[in-house]
């Protein structure tokens, strides 16, 4: 019907009305929501209807087959006339003075919608799911396909309705809705790089990679412990000084690598017996042996010496004078035992 008047047929209110925005009542704040502005007639209709309440209505364009859904503010409206706000014209194609039908509807408590922002520069918002839920307060309801408008910081940012359960319309009035994001439509995912492949090490060639394995793995093995013969230091009885040793590294029982010369006692009698056969030398590596003092040698030369002059007839040879070394040690102070007084238990 136009103008107003509609039917009551099945308790459910139906009516046509030509729209305008709420600008022309000098309502502003009405377009933060989706509610509308009724004339008082339909008030009258409604209580007669006994309708659910919060009352809820479809608005459709005939002309454009578009619709949407929607709550009322109040029941001030010109006669045959219903104020909305803009954003809902824009959804509906509508113009001013444009003719829409009107009926009451019930709708479902909603579990879950999904919302589109138009630009990324939603995203920027400290807390975008707060601003959300003080945007809907105004609202009653929400249609799948509808585009809402959201006011933050001076700026307005739109947002479609792309999903929601569990019907594709659904009331927001005291019901706990879950809320997700599908990402804005001008987003662009940034391009994935692949990572960094490792760069092969240059050869130059099959002989000279095979070369160089056994050369790196001889450098990287451990050198082998060994056993380092004679390597503490010597001390004397009569406190002099001992000329300094030198140590024999001699390599321990089986840390020999696989295929070199064996250790052990087998290769100690090789060596004994080499070195037997180059003049009684010790082994190879060994310090050299100082020259010993034989007890008596003196005396013994002085005897020889004696016996080769008295045999010859000559005269006596003197005794052969001791080296220098030999007078500097006799010189010197020596430790005698038993160099002290005695005393006896008798007193």
């Amino acid at each position: 019907m136009f103008g107003g008047y509609g039917g009551y047929g099945g308790g459910r209110f139906e009516a046509s009305y030509r729209c305008y925005p709420v600008s022309f009542l000098d309502k502003p704040e009405a377009e933060r929501g989706d509610k509308i502005f009724l004339p008082p007639s339909a008030l009258d209709r409604l209580a007669q209807l006994h309708i659910d309440y919060p009352m809820l209505f479809q608005v459709e364009n005939r002309r454009d087959g578009r619709n949407t859904h929607c709550g009322v503010l109040e029941f001030i409206a010109d006669e045959g006339m219903v104020y909305m706000p803009y954003w809902m014209m824009q959804n509906l194609l509508l113009q001013e003075g444009d003719v829409v039908q009107l009926r009451s509807a019930t709708l479902p408590k909603g579990t879950f919608v999904k919302l589109q922002p138009h630009s990324a520069d939603f995203l920027d918002i400290t807390n975008p799911r707060a601003v959300l839920e003080t945007t809907l307060r105004n609202f009653s309801c929400l249609t799948v396909g509808d585009t809402i408008p959201i006011n933050y910081n001076n700026r307005r940012y739109f947002i479609d309705i792309i999903e929601a359960k569990p019907s594709d319309a659904i009331s927001v009035i005291e019901t706990d809705c879950n809320v997700d994001f599908a990402p804005p439509l001008d987003y662009v995912e940034p391009a994935r790089q692949p990572p960094p492949q490792p760069v092969p090490m240059a050869a130059e060639g099959p002989a000279a990679a095979a070369g160089a394995a056994p050369a790196a793995d001889e450098a990287a093995e451990p050198e082998q412990p060994k056993f380092l013969a004679f390597a503490g230091s010597g001390r004397r009885l009569d406190g002099k000084a001992v000329s300094e040793s030198r140590p024999i590294a001699i390599p321990l029982p089986g840390s020999g690598r696989p295929g070199g010369s064996a250790s052990g006692p087998a290769s100690a009698a090789g060596s004994v017996g080499s070195g037997a056969g180059d003049g009684g030398s010790s082994a190879a590596g060994s310090a050299p042996k100082r020259p010993g003092k034989v007890f008596g040698g003196n005396r013994l030369q002085a005897k020889l010496a004696d016996k080769a002059s008295g045999g010859a007839g000559g005269a006596r040879a003197p005794p052969p004078q001791p080296p220098a070394e030999k007078k500097v040690e006799e010189e010197e102070p020596k430790f005698k035992a038993f160099g002290g007084k005695g005393y006896s238990l008798k007193g």
